[in-house]
């Protein structure tokens, strides 16, 4: 059974900008990659980093399978989105799940829980997502050796960064 990594974005530009390299690397280590979006337009830059991208709205109400091991996600979808922020309060709560959030000023309620993570992108993770970049007509500003997160939940930060 291969370990599965949810990522939740307002967009597609919004997925690969903040995290292509690190779900490129994930797909790479033998991981199940889904973004779900909020507009899924034009999925090819997804499909780039070899991940598959489903609608956000349709995920949100179909009925729950196997929960993942990772997810990520803007935080931004956080605030915004009651479904998305119960369903990430239940998970913490449940314990199996771990989490990463990129974007400015986490909620104070969760702050405290969640600490810095640092992903150093591969070489293949940093030429994929330029490629991505590009296809979702993104700034290539966003090409770094790096991603940034914050993270939280059951499993360690070294666990959820580590895609081996």
């Amino acid at each position: 059974m291969r370990r599965r990594l949810a990522v939740v974005a307002p967009n597609v530009a919004d997925a690969v900008q903040f995290a292509g390299g690190w779900l490129f690397d994930h797909v790479m280590a033998g991981w199940e990659v889904t973004v779900a979006v909020v507009d899924p337009e034009d999925v090819r830059p997804i499909r780039i980093l070899g991940a598959t991208t489903v609608d956000l709205e349709s995920a949100l109400s179909s009925p729950r399978g196997p929960i993942p091991e990772s997810i990520a996600m803007s935080v931004d979808l956080y605030e915004k989105d009651s479904r998305i922020r119960e369903g990430m309060l239940d998970a913490l709560e449940g314990g199996l799940t771990r989490f990463a959030l990129w974007g400015e000023n986490l909620p104070s309620g969760i702050d405290r829980e969640f600490g810095p993570l640092q992903h150093r992108l591969s070489v293949a993770a940093r030429a994929f997502k330029a490629h991505a970049l590009a296809a979702a007509s993104a700034p290539s500003d966003a090409l770094g050796a790096t991603e940034t997160f914050r993270s939280g939940g059951s499993r360690s930060v070294r666990g959820l960064a580590s895609v081996g």
